[in-house]
């Protein structure tokens, strides 16, 4: 993933910003939160250039995720940036980006004792899947929901 966006004909492709999306992610959960980083703004930078934004949801949750990572201070930050991604997401009826967002969100608001708004939040758009929940991504939010549970 790295050779290819670093290649400057594949950097300015329609893919660039999906493997910059999975490398970014993939440094998350190696510890690699400051090249994460890295990489997500470059995302941004070449999803707007080329003026595909499928993935820019994705990366502002990324980055949101990153940032909580790289030092659990940028809490405030994080959240804007999770707000972002599930704003942008909803733009563009992206259901399933908004759910990975939620599902980023919620320990971050539970956190700072916002227990009941992150359980409504996630069960607003969990509620809205009619299908796919052997899913992990739903798996996910529905373990999550149940622990958010009064």
């Amino acid at each position: 993933m790295r050779r290819s966006i670093s290649d400057s004909v594949l950097a300015n492709a329609a893919a660039s910003p999906a493997l910059l999306v999975a490398l970014a992610e993939t440094c998350g959960k190696n510890g690699s939160a400051e090249e994460g980083l890295d990489l997500v703004a470059k995302g941004l930078t070449t999803a707007e250039h080329i003026g595909l934004r499928g993935t820019e949801a994705e990366l502002h949750r990324i980055k949101g995720e990153l940032l909580i990572i790289k030092d659990p201070r940028n809490a405030a930050e994080a959240e804007l940036c999770l707000r972002t991604a599930i704003d942008v997401a909803r733009r563009q009826g992206a259901r399933l980006f908004e759910l990975r967002a939620t599902v980023s969100l919620a320990p971050l608001l539970k956190q700072q004792g916002k227990t009941e708004d992150a359980r409504r939040m996630l069960a607003d758009i969990y509620n809205w899947f009619t299908e796919g929940f052997d899913t992990a991504d739903l798996k996910e939010a529905k373990a999550l929901l149940e622990e958010l549970a009064p």
